[in-house]
């Protein structure tokens, strides 16, 4: 027995010391991560990311991500900024609060994430910088439904900063052969339609037409009245201020089955308005 109880406290004695992970819950707070300078910190995702981080960050904080870990090196200080961890797979979210300072306790201890429930999609995301060594998702698709999916890229395109605008795989920009203005897409409404861009995933079009108010009453949008046979419509806002307010002008999105001339009713200086025998909308407003 003695000599048993001496080869264990040998065994204790000599044996290497493990460095534990330090874990961290993910419960839809943002997690503060510090780094010190010219100190490496990994933090153990488990899932295959992309990082997204403000301009700012760029000649002060180096970013790789590869096989479910994120590798981060700051190389000057920094306040504590924001960066998204975007799984390839799903979309979903993890938010970091990140800092870098010249000295930081244990600055080399790797962080490991743990999960409370299953991360939600969380929005936009800044500019991206991934390893080249970073492994793809074959076949990543929108979780959405085509066309929502399209309307909500056409809105993030329209409105928001290009550097915050998702990525959409296999979406490519097409013409959209309409006139300008459209004079038959509203023609009971003095409300100018201009086409301005367009968009096309599988067999879906979404299209960005700018509607203005012409006239000086306010104009509550109705889907049922667009003269045409589309797949689904929706308005930025649902009404226009009269000619000359802020609220005068907001953007339609028209997702079409192939190229929206062939779905809006054509022109000529002899057409009249008529009533349409089949017209498919949706209407919501995107925020």
């Amino acid at each position: 027995m003695k000599k048993l109880t001496l080869l264990l406290t040998a065994a204790f004695v000599f044996s290497p010391v493990a460095s534990a992970d330090v874990l961290m819950k993910w419960a839809r707070k943002p997690l503060s991560v510090d780094l010190q300078i010219e100190k490496e910190r990994i933090i153990f995702v488990d899932k295959n990311v992309k990082v997204g981080y403000p301009p700012e960050l760029d000649n002060k904080l180096r970013i790789q991500s590869t096989g479910g870990a994120v590798y981060l090196k700051a190389t000057a200080d920094f306040p504590k900024t924001r960066l998204h961890l975007m799984d390839l797979a799903t979309g979903e979210m993890i938010l970091l609060d990140v800092q870098a300072k010249s000295s930081v306790v244990n600055a080399d201890e790797p962080i490991r994430l743990v999960y409370e429930n299953k991360v939600e999609n969380q929005g936009a995301v800044y500019n991206q910088e991934v390893s080249a060594n970073n492994e793809p998702i074959p076949n990543a698709r929108p979780a959405l439904p085509v066309p929502a999916a399209l309307t909500r890229y056409a809105a993030q395109m329209i409105y928001a900063p290009l550097r915050t605008v998702e990525p959409l795989d296999g979406v490519r920009q097409v013409a959209h052969r309409l006139p300008t203005p459209i004079k038959t897409l509203l023609p009971a409404l003095p409300i100018r339609a201009t086409p301005l861009l367009a968009w096309q995933l599988d067999e879906y079009v979404v299209t960005a037409i700018r509607l203005q108010n012409q006239g000086q009453s306010r104009i509550e949008l109705d889907p049922r009245e667009l003269q045409g046979h589309f797949y689904a419509a929706t308005f930025q806002h649902h009404w226009l201020g009269g000619h000359g307010a802020p609220e005068d002008t907001t953007t339609l999105y028209l997702v079409t089955e192939g190229y929206p001339n062939q779905s809006v009713i054509p022109q000529s200086n002899t057409y009249k308005p008529k009533k349409l025998k089949k017209v498919t909308t949706t209407v919501t407003t995107t925020k």
